[in-house]
């Protein structure tokens, strides 16, 4: 989808009312997971039940919420796949890491709609979210573990807790990069970023938004 210019001439739409709903039902619902996850993963975590209503409700609750954060991740996965393809410009970009962690941006090859960073996110969580998805339902015991050897069940829970680990570490990363990039939290919550911050951080995707 083309994105276009605001009514005002400042402006730049970068995530319409639907992207953005999208991601805050994802963002919310992946607080939910990591929060329940915990509360079960270690007795030291259990407390965190309480704000589910309890051990039994966690347990009953967590896997329908997983549902509801995978569909609507894959929605939002569909809608980003064409603008997150690795190209020259993405590798030589992340062979100049140095430059990007000191914000030498004059020095990087032109970035489009996403950085090379922000790309390797996306692929990061696309296969953490499907891992999750398919181990959660071997380990799911109300309607699909007695089905499974428990040796498998076993592997599905050392996956499952695995993938949930990087899924975390990666979202911390991402609300790092989102505030760290000024404008970047701005650009979620209202849809529009400035023409500057749009000409400084995607200049190629700038460039294509104005035509």
């Amino acid at each position: 989808m083309k994105h276009h210019r605001h009514e005002n001439p400042d402006l730049i739409v970068r995530y319409t009312p639907n992207e953005r709903t999208n991601h805050w039902i994802t963002a919310i619902t992946f607080v939910l997971l990591a929060l329940s996850g915990l509360a079960m993963f270690h007795p030291s975590m259990f407390w965190l039940s309480a704000l589910f209503g309890g051990g039994q409700w966690t347990r009953i609750l967590h896997p329908f919420i997983g549902l509801v954060m995978f569909v609507s991740f894959m929605i939002l996965a569909l809608r980003f796949w064409h603008h997150n393809y690795l190209d020259a410009d993405d590798r030589q970009w992340l062979r100049q890491i140095d430059d990007v962690l000191t914000n030498r941006e004059d020095r990087l090859p032109e970035v489009g709609r996403y950085n090379a960073g922000q790309k390797l996110l996306f692929f990061v969580l696309v296969l953490c979210l499907v891992l999750l998805l398919l181990s959660g339902i071997v380990i799911w015991r109300a309607y699909f573990a007695f089905y499974f050897p428990i040796d498998v069940v076993r592997v599905a829970a050392v996956i499952h807790a695995l993938s949930a680990f990087v899924l975390i570490c990666s979202i911390i990363v991402h609300i790092y990069a989102a505030i760290w990039v000024k404008g970047s939290m701005g650009a979620m919550v209202r849809g529009t970023v400035t023409l500057g911050w749009a000409r400084k951080h995607h200049p190629k995707w700038f460039r294509e938004s104005i035509k």
